[in-house]
């Protein structure tokens, strides 16, 4: 497949022909980030992992240089952490046994200028290489720009698509929001209680990020903890991590609705359960 950026790389761990790798995909996760994919997609990593029928692919969208750096890599240069920051999804892509890791390498300026188009022609012809059955991203209600950006590109590429090629679900996950606020019907919960030790793995492999000052590692084990615990407030706990994404599948089916108004009827619902709580106790 031909890109455009010029140094978008396919890393293919088991190093099957990348026609082979990337059509045996069966969940496929697009990130804007270097790391997003370990945080907010480990449960379809954990799925897939070890299993013959099942194949996990990652995309990061952008190209890393703008992250935050301490310790030994404080004085790198913006093109010095972006090849560290490459370097480290592919050990990720590794320990997860990834069907294949495209990195895209484009700039987070592109991604959140709705005005140009190739990240979503891009995106179409990834997702026509892999035509997987399930598709992750970030949630709408992220609160990191370039996050929502790639959001809305991923729909908007999936709109594209011709109804036989579209995937089964698409999901918006946790990443700089939980999603904890979604009323409890609203969640699409993803059970994170096994494999504790390679979901540590998948968060350790990115030293720049830890030691730079951001322990994402140990933040996001957190997370699925907490949502274990205080997801049912009248039972024991059945899980030792969850995490949360919400369905945006009716946004590729439908073209005609807004992903604003999509995301409104989601805080109405919570608006509605608060008040009926409240109401209720008064």
């Amino acid at each position: 497949m031909i890109f455009h950026q010029p140094a978008t790389a396919i890393y293919i761990p088991d190093n099957e022909p990348e026609e082979k790798a990337l059509s045996r995909t069966t969940h496929l996760c697009l990130a804007a980030h270097q790391d997003d994919i370990e945080i907010m997609a480990a449960q379809p990593i954990l799925e897939c992992f070890q299993q013959k029928d099942k194949w996990f692919t990652g995309v990061v969208v952008t190209d890393g240089r703008g992250s935050p750096r301490n310790s030994i890599y404080q004085h790198y240069t913006d093109e010095e952490m972006r090849l560290v920051r490459f370097k480290e999804q592919s050990k990720a892509a590794v320990v997860g046994e990834f069907a294949a890791q495209i990195m895209l390498d484009i700039p987070s300026k592109v991604i959140k200028d709705a005005k140009r188009p190739e990240p979503v022609e891009d995106i179409v012809k990834i997702l026509r290489a892999t035509k997987p059955k399930l598709v992750y991203t970030h949630n709408l209600a992220d609160k990191h720009d370039t996050h929502v950006g790639v959001a809305l590109r991923v729909i908007e590429a999936l709109r594209q698509l011709r109804p036989e090629e579209r995937p089964e679900k698409v999901l918006g996950c946790e990443v700089w929001r939980s999603l904890d606020w979604l009323v409890d019907s609203d969640k699409v919960v993803m059970p994170l209680s096994q494999h504790e030790n390679l979901q540590f793995a998948l968060l350790g492999v990115f030293d720049s990020q830890i030691v730079g000052g951001k322990r994402y590692d140990l933040a996001s084990m957190g997370r699925r903890r907490a949502n274990a615990t205080y997801f049912e407030s009248h039972e024991v706990d059945n899980a030792a991590g969850l995490s949360y994404a919400m369905d945006l599948t009716a946004l590729m089916m439908d073209a005609s609705l807004d992903p604003f108004e999509f995301v409104q009827t989601y805080i109405h619902r919570l608006t509605q359960d608060i008040k009926e709580r409240v109401t209720r106790m008064s």
